[in-house]
């Protein structure tokens, strides 16, 4: 008898135990796509495309560049398309984080990962 129990015991724990992984797997997954998103240049992007997103973002109200000003936290390394990606983040940001906010007329991408480096912080 005391067999018999123990098989569907540990069916019944092993399902409870698949199913609450599930459960958080599932909730940190969309948790992650709904806040954790930014936008980023697209390294093919032409330098002189990059540094009109550059102005255009920077240019905004509400955004702060000075981070990738000489001395700031994100000025090195000191590329176009590095100071491009903290920028339009900023504008994404501040504009409200649709996708249309990340366009720059396809010289931007949204992604998931983070792209924060050393003291280099991407606000979300």
């Amino acid at each position: 008898m005391e067999s018999a129990r123990h098989p569907s015991s540990f069916l019944s724990l092993a399902f409870a135990l698949l199913l609450s992984s599930a459960v958080c797997i599932e909730s940190r997954y969309h948790g992650r796509y709904r806040t954790g998103m930014w936008c980023i240049a697209k390294p093919s992007t032409e330098a002189s495309t990059l540094f009109r997103n550059i102005d255009f973002s920077c240019g905004q109200s509400g955004v702060d560049c000075s981070p990738i000003q000489p001395g700031g936290s994100c000025f090195n390394p000191d590329t176009p398309v590095s100071h491009a990606s903290y920028a339009m983040n900023l504008f994404y940001k501040s504009a409200g984080k649709h996708p249309w906010d990340c366009n720059f007329n396809g010289t931007g991408v949204a992604v998931t990962q983070n792209p924060s480096f050393g003291t280099c912080v991407y606000p979300l």
